[in-house]
């Protein structure tokens, strides 16, 4: 069976000691997918719902987000970020959203990627919820994750 390293001896939760670890830069990618109606991915290209411009507040949140990670899963670490990018795009069933996170640190950032993408999918629901009541979000994954010596 496999170790969990945010368990303690006594089975108790427990935030991981990185401080002996090197620096490295870290990247993830995640991404994740809403899907939607075609009436709603209509109303999206057209800008016409009612809360604003649907893609342009979703990146903002999901940046947000990712920003926010160690705030709001409990045993993460606050990580000083390098960037955060989140990319919506449309697609046929609905909207793909992808985010990339990097920064040179002692652990990885593929909980802030897979949370800017959440927040990113959970910000276009919100903003679509009055015109579309049934709306999946689906296949939130992380995509790929790098350490490299600096």
């Amino acid at each position: 069976m496999a170790e969990f390293s945010h368990v303690d001896d006594q089975g108790r939760a427990r935030m991981v000691d990185v401080g002996g670890k090197p620096e490295q830069r870290r990247i993830a990618r995640a991404s994740g997918m809403i899907h939607l109606r075609a009436e709603t991915i209509a109303l999206i290209r057209k800008n016409e719902l009612k809360k604003g411009d649907v893609l342009t507040v979703a990146q903002i949140a999901g940046i947000q987000g990712g920003k926010q990670n160690a705030a709001l899963i409990p045993l993460c670490h606050p990580l000083l970020l390098d960037q955060v990018g989140v990319e919506l795009a449309i697609v046929e069933s609905g909207v793909e959203a992808t985010a990339q996170v990097r920064c040179i640190g002692r652990t990885g950032v593929e909980m802030e990627a897979l949370t800017a993408v959440s927040v990113a999918l959970l910000t276009v629901y919100d903003m679509c919820k009055a015109a579309d009541k049934d709306m999946r979000i689906t296949d939130i994954k992380l995509l790929a994750k790098v350490k490299q010596d600096v």
